[in-house]
């Protein structure tokens, strides 16, 4: 068998966003696949309706609605007027209608703002749409307005005048005095009214005959970090009242089960703002929220891969209860809360159920998923039988002849705490040979590695490494208790991964202990970073968009603001001297481990600058140092950035393992 090539990945195709038909009688998702010149991705409709059919093919149809049985809404641009507007700069979105029986997409109508999300409503649509806080009636202005707007733009570009925190969001730019608004118009695109203020930003939306209930936060200087308000809209009236009215309350999803309201929210003060969320109903009339759940596990999937591109649904109401993805150990599963408030399982097998489609007019759950240690491919659940099988077979030849990893699992005690990790044996596994080895560690740190496809972990087991991998205190897929890692980032957590470290070098003794590599992203980054400072065992280390020093985090990250002062425990006014324990770069005198780090410019999660000191020290020591940046990538540069950016990114981590361990 061949290994896994590090360009292989430009032959996956990444399946995301299945939604059933109203009627549930046909379903289309989103194919996705690299570009030809790998510096962009393209993406395509399909169709399930017992065969599978391509309804698209430009390759820039990544996003879609069902606008009745048979007819398909999707945004595009693809007039040569649009172009040369696209081109200006204007600020638009026009839709396409695609019918299902066959034929061309026609030009359907064109909003005039940049929209995010619609949904059909009985009269019209509701439309969640980009607004400037300085030009908030954009969308009524005429074609001359509309021009002066683009030449103060053009004016302007080359300042950033900053007024508002926070001032830029990771994938999305420079934010100061950007809001998302609320629209509603009629099924012709036309009669827009703007529903919510010029300083309001909408967060979410849901649509229930004529209403639409809406998430969102005023502000004018800093940005809320709770979004306690639902907001209730009638469509034919225009009335707007608000039907619930808890400040304390953080709310991450909301959606419609038979009539009622069902939202999962928290009030972030048992375990701050990463607990878990209870479930709760609300009625739609008199705003009566009554708690449905104590759920003390997530309700999303958090298992990591680089072999993704594009989203899809979490949750899907199907008759009185509510399917949901939710994170158990190392899998991503399906699970049913029913009214009562149980939680049963409906697809529970190792590997990650990626986004979900139901109907009340199907039997058959849809899920995009990686099982079998394999890509993505669409399977079916019979909710009657339990009947799983596979739909597709888009993937079969990408991997056709090649070698992959088995997962070997490992649990140890380690600190009071059970840890589960993986082993990927290298490729014609020799147990007479000694080899070299990569500890992998992900990021979040309330994500979770699992038995799922990872490429570049693929990729290194096919050149001859052992790669292992675990899920230490403060990971995803437990409880909130073990997540909870609030004040002590690089004790438990560090421990609990040296100790499956020595498990794997214990259960493996044909791993060179002079040849073990280190990396990690995110979280990963910084532990990668914490681990060189406090050990020299690794041979070598990745550091990647990590996390050095939790003093300036606080002042440059898009969420270091508030994620600083929760996760570290600590205020960078009344106690920085507890950020600065917890910071990496305090221990940067002790590092001996030569280390590469990777970065990207447009990263503001784990901004630059994080890197560039951790780099900076480590050469004004004499530690061997390189750091790659990447220009216009931002902190997903791993996961979606440019093919050929990931080549790179992949490429300089292989060659700095490979000169350290070979």
């Amino acid at each position: 068998m061949e290994p896994i090539g590090l360009k292989d990945f430009l032959q996956y195709k990444f399946l995301s966003d299945v939604k059933y038909a109203p009627n549930g009688k046909s379903a289309a998702f989103v194919v996705s696949n690299c570009s030809e010149d790998e510096k962009n991705y393209e993406s395509r409709l399909w169709l399930y309706n017992g065969n599978i059919l391509q309804l698209t093919d430009l390759g820039k149809e990544s996003s879609y609605i069902w606008e009745d049985d048979k007819h398909i809404l999707f945004p595009a641009v693809r007039s040569e007027s649009d172009k040369k507007r696209h081109e200006a700069k204007e600020q638009f979105t026009s839709y396409y209608r695609l019918s299902t029986d066959g034929g061309e997409a026609l030009y359907a109508f064109t909003l005039p703002f940049s929209a995010e999300q619609i949904k059909p409503t009985n009269c019209g649509f509701a439309v969640m749409g980009h607004t400037d806080f300085e030009y908030p009636n954009y969308y009524a202005m005429t074609k001359e307005q509309r021009s002066n707007v683009a030449k103060h733009y053009e004016e302007e570009k080359d300042y950033e005048v900053l007024e508002e925190l926070p001032f830029w969001h990771n994938g999305g730019g420079m934010t100061g005095k950007s809001r998302t608004a609320l629209f509603t118009t009629d099924k012709n695109g036309e009669n827009i009214k703007k529903i919510t203020e010029a300083d309001f930003d909408t967060e979410s939306m849901i649509v229930i005959g004529n209403d639409v209930f809406y998430t969102g936060v005023s502000y004018n200087s800093k940005r809320p970090i709770k979004n306690g308000v639902i907001y209730k809209l009638d469509t034919e009236t225009g009335e707007i009242k608000i039907i619930l009215n808890r400040p304390e309350f953080s709310i991450a999803n909301m959606i419609e089960v038979n009539g009622q309201i069902w939202l999962s929210a928290s009030k972030c003060d048992r375990y701050g703002i990463n607990e878990n969320n209870w479930v709760y109903t609300l009625n739609p009339e008199n705003g009566e929220l009554t708690l449905l759940r104590k759920e003390e596990y997530n309700m999303y999937g958090s298992v990591g891969s680089d072999c993704r591109h594009g989203g899809g649904a979490n949750w899907q109401a199907k008759g009185d209860s509510l399917y949901f993805i939710g994170t158990r150990e190392g899998n991503a599963v399906l699970l049913n809360l029913i009214p009562d408030g149980c939680v049963n399982p409906i697809i529970d097998r190792d590997g990650s159920v990626d986004c979900i489609a139901l109907s009340d007019n199907s039997d058959e759950a849809l899920v995009v998923g990686l099982f079998n240690n394999h890509l993505q491919e669409l399977y079916s659940q019979n909710l009657k039988t339990g009947q799983f099988h596979q739909i597709t077979h888009f993937n079969d030849k990408a991997l056709e002849g090649k070698y992959v990893a088995d997962y070997q699992n490992i649990k140890i005690e380690s600190q009071g705490c059970q840890i589960e990790g993986w082993v990927l044996l290298p490729k014609d596994y020799n147990p007479s040979k000694t080899y070299p080895a990569v500890l992998d560690i992900h990021g979040g740190p309330k994500t979770v590695y699992g038995p799922v496809l990872y490429h570049e972990m693929q990729l290194w087991a096919g050149m001859g490494y052992f790669v292992f991998f675990c899920n230490p205190k403060g990971a995803d897929g437990r409880d909130n208790k073990f997540m909870d890692i609030r004040g002590h980032y690089g004790e438990i957590d560090y421990q609990n991964i040296m100790d499956f470290t020595d498990a794997v070098l214990e259960k493996y003794p044909q791993i060179d202990k002079s040849k073990v590599c280190v990396t990690g992203g995110s979280y990963g980054g910084f532990m990668t970073n914490w681990i060189i400072g406090h050990t020299d065992r690794f041979c070598c280390a990745a550091s990647q968009r990590s996390i050095s020093n939790w003093l300036s985090f606080y002042g440059v990250s898009d969420i270091g603001f508030y994620f600083a002062s929760d996760q570290c425990d600590a205020n960078f006014y009344k106690n920085p001297e507890k950020l600065w324990q917890h910071s990496p770069i305090k221990y940067a005198e002790n590092v001996k481990t030569p280390t590469l780090f990777i970065h990207s410019d447009e990263d503001y999660r784990c901004p630059l600058e994080q890197g560039l000191q951790m780099y900076t020290v480590l050469k004004d020591r004499g530690i061997p140092a390189r750091l790659c940046m990447f220009h216009g990538e931002n902190h997903d540069l791993s996961r979606s950035g440019k093919p050929n950016h990931r080549i790179r990114r992949l490429t300089e981590i292989t060659n700095w393992f490979e000169k350290y361990s070979k």
